[in-house]
């Protein structure tokens, strides 16, 4: 893990440490586990979902060379990919490729915030109701929270990480040669960067419902004394 990962990841630790408003409030026993236990349960679980999607994603390679995340052309270019390669200009969809994913990994490790602000809004009442929910109802909570927050702050971010890494370039080499081909009736012109947003966030989301399922139906995923307590007692 690079220093960059370890401070990141320690600066979120503080973030969602910070998040105060469930833990404050003195509650009532809800099936064994008090409300404010039961708060802190689903705090701390959608808070090791954010911890390993972050770590998973957030790194060279993170998403290129994971056959589910991979994060592969726009739609409209995949349909013409094959015209691409065969025209000679393989090399430069590779590139293009692989310079989209570096984006997405550069671009993912700047959800933390946005993700522990989502952590300190919720309320017992929340807290409460997504205990007893589906085996990704805390998930579907999250997304329903922060996409648009997420889509709004990660836009400007990955574009500019695109534009970093020079995927923006890549692509728009790819987007200027196959519409300078005299029989594409059909120009390309796809939005790269709300596309690859897109595709980041439902990997972060996709990630952190996988450790939700896995902290209700694993005992050996509840690696705290609280997740043992309202994942063991309050679920059954």
């Amino acid at each position: 893990m690079t220093i960059r990962n370890v401070i990141a990841l320690l600066t979120l630790g503080l973030l969602l440490n910070s998040c105060d408003v469930l833990s404050q409030v003195p509650g009532k026993p809800v099936g064994g586990v008090t409300e404010n236990e039961a708060g802190q349960g689903i705090r701390e679980a959608l808070s090791n979902g954010v911890v390993k999607a972050v770590l998973q994603l957030n790194k060279e390679d993170g998403f290129f060379k994971d056959l589910l995340y991979k994060v592969l052309l726009p739609p409209d270019a995949q349909k013409i990919e094959k015209t691409l390669r065969n025209v000679g200009m393989g090399n430069m969809v590779d590139k293009a490729i692989l310079q989209i994913n570096r984006g997405a990994e550069d671009a993912v490790g700047f959800a933390k915030p946005i993700f522990a602000d989502a952590i300190r809004q919720m309320t017992i009442t929340d807290a409460i109701n997504l205990i007893k929910g589906g085996d990704t109802s805390a998930t579907h909570y999250f997304r329903e929270k922060t996409t648009s927050k997420l889509v709004a702050a990660f836009l400007p971010v990955i574009k500019a990480s695109l534009d970093k890494v020079e995927a923006t370039r890549y692509y728009g080499d790819i987007v200027t040669k196959y519409n300078s081909i005299p029989t594409t009736f059909k120009k390309l012109n796809p939005d790269l960067p709300g596309y690859v947003t897109d595709r980041a966030t439902s990997a972060l989301f996709d990630l952190i419902s996988k450790e939700e399922k896995n902290i209700r139906a694993n005992p050996l995923a509840r690696t705290t004394d609280i997740l043992k307590k309202v994942f063991g007692g309050l679920i059954k």
